[in-house]
């Protein structure tokens, strides 16, 4: 039952970073959201597996904090590369008129 709630938490700390961070219009509306909920989860099962106790606080700040660090920075890193990939083809497409010439 906590994994659920964790990954619930997760997935709005996630979607609190797609809506607060720029480059929201270079991915899609799921992208940061399901990161930060896989990273939430992953990190909780990982530490349960440890031997960490489901009612301990430090589970939580670190499945939650992992979920934050990690929907912010891939939000950004994404976005950026995103924003040069089309800066990058329209570049192409200006020079030479065409996407398919290398």
């Amino acid at each position: 039952m906590e994994l659920l709630f964790v990954a619930l938490f997760g997935a709005l700390i996630g979607l609190g970073a797609r809506y607060f961070l720029p480059g929201r219009s270079t991915q899609g509306s799921v992208l940061v959201p399901a990161i930060g909920t896989a990273a939430a989860s992953a990190v909780w099962v990982a530490l349960t597996w440890l031997g960490w106790n489901w009612s301990g606080g430090w589970i939580w700040w670190m499945s939650l904090g992992a979920a934050a660090v990690s929907s912010v920075v891939l939000n950004l890193v994404i976005s950026r590369q995103r924003i040069h990939a089309d800066h990058r083809l329209l570049q192409r497409l200006a020079n030479t008129g065409s996407a398919a010439t290398a």
